[in-house]
């Protein structure tokens, strides 16, 4: 492409789920000419996508929603502590509603590629249909959920009856009713989607290769008085997740676990196990999740209450993971999961003792022979963190494709840019800040935004990454990784997807000392960035 020609928009922001809608918003406030665009018809990213029955936050969801306009936060009524899928989108649309969003906004743009200029190092951002538009900056919103995987499972292509993702799922819906369902995996999703499932189906049948500690959610719909409260305490709310360690409403325990008695830490476990969401984490222990020993007796504390609530001892043993402990992979947070195990209509197959052989036309073959199913779900989950960013072909310095270098490894700095890819952020992204996820997307925005807002004070129109930083920054990552104690087979490494790099990918660090971190970068200049114009040609 010729040096000078015009530009569609200064930025571009790809994605228009929780990111992508506080980037657009924070950059149009700050003066830039910016677009979006989003490959779904509407605003929502995870929350578009991911309809399927069950669906809903981990987070407390007046914890989980924007803080940055009072407005929208005495206007906005959350209905449930922990939202569903429906009212989460509700919400994302009321928000990019009530800030006029939409007229920056262009749907059904699916980005195939995004191509760097060098001789003016402008960007030019292809959609699947061929339309291209072209910015000196992009901001990459696409999330760490984003991508749903399918495992390569021998004629998956050839079943004749209904199939669906969890993460691609119809608008219109999936009638269960006397259906007879296989749903395939036991992750986050089909923790969510099992009981709701066996509420309807005729028969269902969970494949499950690896079970996970799923612990109560504890949800309920929000009381006027819990409103009030609510809507009286928000900034002390946003204070706490902010100065937490991941982003939660939750305290943390100043205690280590063997400072108290079996009857004490008992006494604990119990307490956390009836409150509220990820409480039985982030308020356990405060090496619970660094001691092997301690998260041994809290993974058995769980176990027995597995034991307790599923009615058959085999099954429960099935249940119960024996390759991890408690935390180590993101535990999700359940709503009668277990209690679906003991209708007569749900059924559970262990494919580490009965291997699943192919998909036929009809249904599953495992080794133990094969099943008919009117439904297969697949509940697979997906290729996080990076999936969005190596599925497009962006190209950058000397022809480079971001999947070919990452290939071995991400490297990156601070989770926001990466080396030989300049004027180009990740919002969301590989090294996000784990655990709450938005409040970890509010601080890379804002330092997104920051950074451009200081570059064009300065007269600067490339941005790039110093190499010696993002090593820096990719070694500090791994370090606190290896701190924790964590599950080799988690999709936080990865580990769910055949050939892709086995490394923590989000940053295992505190999320209180990250902001700080982040909120002093003006006043330093913003180390780790080279700053320069286009080179003359």
């Amino acid at each position: 492409m010729a040096t000078g020609q015009a530009l569609d928009a200064e930025v571009i922001v790809i994605g228009a789920g929780v990111s992508g809608i506080y980037e657009l918003h924070r950059l149009r406030e700050s003066g830039f000419d910016v677009r979006l665009v989003e490959g779904g018809t509407n605003v929502g990213g995870t929350w578009y996508w991911n309809r399927y029955p069950g669906a809903r936050f981990d987070s407390e969801s007046y914890s989980y929603g924007y803080f940055f306009s009072q407005e929208i936060l005495d206007e906005w009524n959350w209905q449930e502590h922990f939202a569903g899928q429906a009212e989460t989108e509700s919400y994302l649309n009321f928000v990019t509603d009530k800030l006029d969003l939409r007229r920056d906004m262009r749907f059904n743009f699916r980005v195939k590629s995004i191509v760097l200029d060098e001789s003016d190092d402008t960007w030019t951002i292809t959609a699947e249909d061929g339309t291209a538009l072209r910015s000196r900056f992009v901001v990459s919103a696409t999330g760490v959920l984003s991508v749903p995987y399918w495992p390569s499972i021998p004629g998956r292509e050839r079943y004749q009856g209904e199939a669906h993702h969890t993460g691609l799922w119809p608008k219109s819906g999936v009638d269960f009713a006397g259906k007879k369902v296989a749903v395939i995996g036991s992750g986050a999703s089909a923790v969510q989607l099992i009981p709701e499932v066996a509420k309807q189906a005729g028969e269902l049948v969970v494949f499950q290769r690896t079970p996970n500690w799923n612990s109560p959610l504890n949800n309920g719909t929000i009381t006027d008085e819990e409103q009030a409260e609510i809507k009286a305490t928000y900034d002390e709310i946003y204070r706490s997740c902010m100065n937490s360690f991941a982003g939660f409403v939750h305290s943390a325990s100043p205690k280590r676990t063997f400072d108290d008695s079996k009857e004490e830490r008992w006494a604990l476990y119990e307490k956390l196990y009836h409150q509220k969401g990820f409480a039985k984490l982030i308020s356990n222990y405060r090496d619970m999740m660094t001691n092997r020993e301690a998260n041994a007796e809290f993974s058995e504390f769980i176990a027995e209450k597995i034991r307790s609530r599923v009615n058959d001892p085999a099954v429960a043993e099935k249940l119960i993971p024996k390759d991890h402990g408690f935390g180590m992979r993101r535990p999700p947070m359940e709503t009668g999961y277990y209690e679906a195990f003991n209708q007569p209509n749900v059924t559970l197959v262990d494919l580490r003792e009965t291997p699943l052989v192919t998909i036929t036309e009809a249904g599953i073959e495992t080794t133990a022979g094969e099943q008919a199913f009117d439904i297969i779900v697949w509940a697979t989950g997906f290729d996080g963190f990076t999936g969005a960013l190596t599925r497009m072909d962006v190209i950058g310095e000397g022809g480079r494709v971001l999947r070919e270098q990452w290939a071995p490894g991400v490297v990156s700095y601070l989770g926001a840019m990466v080396p030989g890819f300049p004027n180009f952020f990740l919002a969301g992204g590989p090294h996000l800040i784990a655990g709450n996820f938005p409040r970890a997307i509010e601080i890379m925005v804002d330092y997104i935004t920051g950074l451009l807002e200081y570059a064009r004070e300065h007269g600067h129109t490339v941005l790039a990454p110093d190499e010696e930083a993002c090593a820096r920054w990719t070694e500090e990552v791994h370090a606190v990784a290896d701190i924790a104690l964590m599950a080799e087979n988690s999709w936080f490494r990865g580990a769910n997807i055949p050939g892709k790099a086995n490394e923590y990918l989000p940053y295992a660090g505190s999320l209180t000392k990250f902001r700080q971190r982040m909120a002093a970068m003006p006043e330093q200049g913003y180390p780790g960035i080279v700053f320069g114009t286009p080179a003359l040609v």
